[in-house]
């Protein structure tokens, strides 16, 4: 089928330019932001241990979030995909706006950034990152249909019937596989991770929820890149790898690691309520006897 015909600019006044994928980035911000509150909020996610910060530290982080997402983004790209441009075109390094995002090295800036707001506030790093990355696959599904809109980021050849002939990808059909990125890192993950913080109380589990992150966006994005076309520029690594599924790894020996510690830490143990005092027994009253004998005045007894 054709490419549906996208403008990647949603508004433009002039010079000022509104980009799907910037609104894209915006949405799954405050989205996750907002959803972020309601967890901790909700005091029957985490009855032992209770919410991992307030509402007002989620507010506060929010900014530190978006600075990770946008400077680890933009950084894990020139990185990982372009090193070339630090020493021929450093300039092109600031120029977000042209694109070149990484997910990894965003992944790797919202965790310095969470590490350092929970250092700063004395917040447990493992309990505020679970909540974290609860809401990521909310961001990861905008970001994967602004990927499809701008016609970036496509599959490879394919004939099956949704193959979509991208403009500039040559006059195949490909496999849409952001839209196959929307549906797994974002959709199926966030179930996942919603059963595991609402149904197995994983909140409680220290770093469980963060490392089922991990391991779920490792698993899902090893299986889309057998279907995504790799980047021109970057050479045939050995054994079929990608660079996506190379930098997955760490991520799912790191999530791995996180569920088996979090599972196997026990829970703080809840003090007892204390035992009710015994009621006091009232001094019992002998009861009279009619038919009892009593001693006439001034005797000792009966003769």
């Amino acid at each position: 089928m054709p490419f549906p015909d996208f403008d990647p600019i949603l508004i433009q006044i002039g010079p000022f330019a509104i980009r799907w994928y910037a609104l894209a980035y915006v949405a799954g911000i405050l989205i996750g932001w907002r959803y972020v509150v309601m967890l901790v909020r909700n005091p029957q996610l985490a009855p032992v241990r209770g919410p991992a910060a307030t509402p007002a530290q989620i507010d506060d982080l929010i900014l530190w979030v978006t600075l990770g997402i946008i400077l680890g983004g933009r950084l894990g790209y020139i990185l990982f995909y372009t090193p070339e441009t630090i020493w021929t075109d450093p300039v092109q390094i600031l120029q977000v706006w042209q694109g070149g995002m990484s997910f990894h090295g965003g992944a790797l800036g919202v965790a310095i950034a969470v590490a350092a707001f929970a250092r700063s506030n004395g917040i447990d790093l493992l309990r505020l990152g679970d909540v974290v990355a609860a809401c990521v696959p909310i961001g990861l599904f905008f970001g994967r249909i602004a990927n499809f809109i701008n016609g970036e980021l496509w599959g490879r050849p394919t004939e099956l019937p949704w193959g979509v002939i991208f403009p500039g990808a040559g006059p195949y059909p490909r496999h849409p596989s952001q839209l196959y990125e929307a549906l797994l890192e974002g959709i199926v993950l966030f179930i996942i991770l919603r059963l595991a913080t609402h149904r197995a109380h994983w909140l409680e589990r220290r770093g469980a929820v963060a490392g089922l992150f991990l391991v779920g966006y490792a698993v899902f994005r090893t299986l889309v890149e057998q279907v995504r076309e790799p980047d021109a520029y970057l050479p045939d690594f050995p054994l079929g790898l990608t660079m996506g599924m190379m930098l997955s790894l760490p991520m799912l020996l790191g999530g791995a690691f996180l569920i088996w510690r979090g599972l196997r830490e026990p829970l703080p143990a809840t003090e007892a309520p204390p035992a009710p005092l015994p009621a006091e027994t009232p001094p019992t009253v002998e009861a009279e006897d009619p038919f009892r004998i009593r001693p006439a005045p001034g005797s000792d007894g009966p003769a």
